[in-house]
């Protein structure tokens, strides 16, 4: 689903009876969506949420049972498949922040793990249980190091344990938690100071380099950051903004 409010653009899971889980045809249908927001000139922050008690329980129960019967080439589509949508959120040049009002599990997770910002409810359960059906967690491994560092991801990955609550806050899967009853409107106060006070230009910039500079060397990283540096200075949204604070004007952008 797909609704634009206030230059806020809310992506919404919408498979509650299957607990919003993952298969081939949900994958390319938020693909769609995402390049359909990143484009859309209304939209200035993307919400991923999901209706009913669940967030996505990751890989859908018909699509785990293809799996026995595919060819290592249809597991490698299938797996690509869901690795470009990942790369599309994390790469997205507009900020995506994950709304979880109930459980993210596996897949599931890891479509939480990649996005800007996330949002979650005490009781929701998050984790990555691949290791528990003989599976590995592969491509959100990649998103998930960079995130919340070698140490946890192991602690997370290896152990295939649920975490909640305070525990999602520690290991840095979450960036807040919210009392159900306050989630969305929480969000919403967050989309709205993101876009009154920020530029998109500068958040774009800024979220590219975070998913190049770490690649590099120190070296090469430094002089991208003053490549990048210079290009923003150049931006109109630059011009705009030193203008207003020398002038000391209240900027809304």
């Amino acid at each position: 689903m797909y609704e634009v409010k206030d230059r806020v653009c809310s992506l919404t899971l919408n498979r509650p009876e299957k607990k919003n889980a993952l298969n081939a045809a949900m994958v390319s249908d938020l693909k769609k969506l995402f390049t359909h927001a990143e484009a859309d000139a209304s939209v200035k922050v993307i919400v991923l949420k999901a209706n009913g008690d669940v967030f996505c329980s990751g890989a859908d129960l018909e699509s785990l049972q293809q799996l026995q019967k595919n060819s290592h080439e249809d597991n490698l589509k299938d797996s690509n498949h869901l690795k470009e949508l990942f790369y599309q959120i994390y790469t997205l040049k507009k900020v995506v922040i994950a709304q979880v009002q109930g459980h993210a599990l596996a897949g599931g997770c890891g479509l939480a793990t990649v996005c800007d910002f996330v949002f979650a409810v005490p009781i929701a359960k998050m984790g990555y249980t691949e290791v528990r059906i003989g599976f590995v967690p592969a491509i959100v491994m990649v998103f998930l190091l960079r995130k919340v560092g070698e140490q946890r991801a192991k602690q997370l990955l290896l152990s295939g344990e649920l975490i909640s609550g305070e525990d999602t806050l520690k290991f840095g899967l979450v960036n807040q938690l919210v009392a159900e009853e306050q989630l969305s409107d929480e969000v919403i106060s967050f989309c709205t100071r993101l876009i009154q006070n920020n530029s998109i230009q500068s958040m774009e910039l800024t979220k590219q380099m975070i998913a190049q500079s770490q690649s590099m060397t120190l070296e090469d990283g430094l002089s991208y950051a003053a490549e990048m540096n210079a290009k923003a200075r150049a931006t109109d949204d630059c011009k705009r903004g030193i203008n207003a604070f020398l002038n000391k004007e209240k900027l809304t952008w």
